[in-house]
């Protein structure tokens, strides 16, 4: 297993793996400097939290594709049921919150964006998705206060100048009446029981 690239040095390899954000390819990059500083396999492979094969395999895709090489390949799967265009514009229309008169909510639920979603895309999704796409998507459940689509402005703003500023002051209440004292008197040793 020897490593037959040249072109960075151990040292490289150290500053490259400071700088990359994925944790598992620092520690590939880590474990391949070491090799390259003459470490056995196998302190190598611990150092690395892998095993020797592991980090033979490794070393072999380092070899062939070099630093990019060590990077996750993506993983099979099913491809997703929304495309990257249709995430774009369910982020603009969760942004821009709904509108009564074509939607009847004034706040989105996910129930109301999986039918839109129905709707809209010709996708059916789970409600749970639907929150596990907005989680994904960067959105929280935090909302704003929903306005009634029949709010006067001109009426609130009049109505806050003609209101009195703030509540009537209220008495001082009387001094040892605050409850948290019963107001009865124990003598010191009436607390003991027993002869």
């Amino acid at each position: 297993m020897a490593i037959t690239r040249t072109d960075l040095s151990a040292a490289d390899l150290r500053a490259r793996a400071c700088r990359v954000g994925d944790v598992a390819q620092a520690r590939r990059l880590l474990a391949i400097a070491l090799v390259i500083e003459g470490a056995s396999r196998t302190h190598a492979a611990e150092a690395g939290g892998m095993t020797r094969q592991t980090l033979r395999d490794w070393v072999h895709r380092y070899n062939e594709e070099g630093v990019a090489g060590l990077t996750d390949r993506p993983r099979p799967g099913r491809p997703p049921r929304l495309k990257e265009a249709h995430l774009k514009h369910l982020d603009a229309l969760v942004e821009a919150g709904p509108d009564i008169a074509e939607h009847g909510v004034v706040r989105w639920r996910r129930v109301d964006l999986q039918a839109v979603i129905a709707k809209e895309f010709k996708v059916e999704l789970s409600e749970r998705h639907v929150g596990r796409i907005l989680r994904q998507r960067g959105f929280t459940r935090l909302s704003v206060r929903p306005r009634h689509p029949k709010t006067d402005e001109g009426a609130q703003e009049a109505f806050k100048k003609t209101s009195p500023t703030g509540s009537p002051r209220r008495s001082r209440p009387a001094p040892g009446a605050n409850g948290l004292r019963s107001g009865s008197r124990m003598r010191r040793g009436s607390a003991k029981k027993g002869p």
